[in-house]
């Protein structure tokens, strides 16, 4: 018998859990400024739905203000009818966690932050962007009725529409 001693996974160190890094700025820290206009939500709208229909997506796209409330929505002819809630909900989280909906698909997909499914109103797919003037978020842009990709290049040419 031999008192080499093998290694376990009790003898290793743990790994650093990225989420103990205590950041000194604070993340997504963009202040909440006056509700958008409904021109402007329109515009967003119309610039987003214009993208669709040239890629030949069918999509709904919703725009919120900066309490979360919707402005305006327009839902394409044929876009999937879950999408419609999908695309109102989108642009709420955007707007409540200030920051893109994206953030949250890499939090699930690539780093495995579970604990992501705990907050209410979350959701972790792509196509929820906040809308950002002179640094203020007025309101959110959120797209759906194709992959997440597909729902996120038509919110981000929607939410330059009114950049």
């Amino acid at each position: 018998m031999s008192n080499k001693k093998t290694a376990t996974s009790l003898d290793r160190p743990a790994a650093a859990n990225p989420l103990d890094i205590v950041p000194h700025d604070m993340p997504f820290d963009v202040p909440y400024g006056a509700p958008i206009s409904l021109q402007r939500a329109q515009a967003a709208v119309h610039a987003a739905v214009a993208e669709a229909e040239k890629r030949g997506w069918k999509m709904n796209v919703a725009v919120v203000d900066s309490g979360g409330n919707l402005v305006a929505f327009q839902r394409m002819d044929g876009a999937q009818l879950a999408s419609i809630q999908i695309a109102e909900k989108k642009a709420r989280a955007a707007v409540t966690f200030r920051r893109n909906t994206k953030v949250f698909e890499d939090g699930m997909q690539l780093d495995h932050l579970e604990f992501l499914l705990t907050f209410d109103g979350l959701v972790a797919s792509r196509g929820g962007i906040p809308l950002i003037v002179q640094g203020k978020i007025v309101g959110g842009l959120g797209c759906s009725g194709g992959t997440s990709s597909q729902d996120e290049v038509v919110c981000q040419v929607g939410a330059a529409a009114i950049g």
